[in-house]
């Protein structure tokens, strides 16, 4: 939440004043973006590493389900014919969905400080709101919290992750700066063309 109410304290950008209104009735507040695709992919490629180094490689992975999810399937043998008991398979799936809620985190702070702007560059508009820096720091540590926590694998069934882990959406927090860098870049040198049309919100 904190993330979200830091934007309400952000600096006007430099040239809200030079923009037109918006119209109500064909200008909408929030379009499909490309960001929330990236996203998905980070948290799906998080998901299919920790499966990977687990054993299960993503080929062997179509029609798995009926058999991981029998409890009665005590030998399920991974891409390395090792065996896994019911009990085990689960935790490296709910290993599995909390790195895909880390990871969502880690590309939800590029969303946040590509939410700052519409038009300007964020290096232009700087990095000054402490608010939205601490609502950074604040999904962050709930996030460790989160996961680090003892008992949150009973009450929330959310379990440790490796260091490694965090960095797996990285590229992907990195690529949606860049991608909206340079969306932001093309609307600013070509007003009303046909990136603004498709993309601008």
């Amino acid at each position: 939440m904190v993330p979200a109410i830091s934007l309400a304290y952000e600096a006007a950008e430099s040239d809200i004043m030079k923009r037109q209104p918006r119209n109500p009735k064909t200008d909408k507040l929030v379009n499909e973006r490309l960001i929330s695709m990236m996203q998905a992919v980070a948290g799906f490629f998080t998901y299919f590493v920790i499966l990977a180094e687990n054993g299960f490689l993503p080929r062997d992975l179509l029609g798995i389900r009926v058999y991981w999810d029998d409890k009665m399937v005590n030998d399920l043998e991974d891409s390395y014919g090792q065996q896994w008991t019911y009990q085990r398979r689960k935790i490296v799936e709910f290993t599995c969905h909390t790195a895909f809620f880390a990871s969502i985190v880690v590309v939800q702070w590029a969303d946040l400080i590509i939410c700052k702007t519409r038009r300007n560059s964020i290096l232009q508009q700087g990095m000054k709101n402490r608010i939205l820096i601490f609502g950074l720091f604040e999904e962050t540590a709930l996030a460790v919290f989160l996961s680090y926590c003892p008992g949150m694998d009973v009450a929330l069934r959310m379990y440790p992750l490796k260091p490694s882990w965090w960095f797996c959406a990285f590229p992907y927090s990195l690529l949606i700066f860049v991608y909206d860098e340079a969306r932001r870049y093309i609307l600013r040198r070509n007003p009303g063309g046909w990136v603004e049309q498709e993309t601008y919100y």
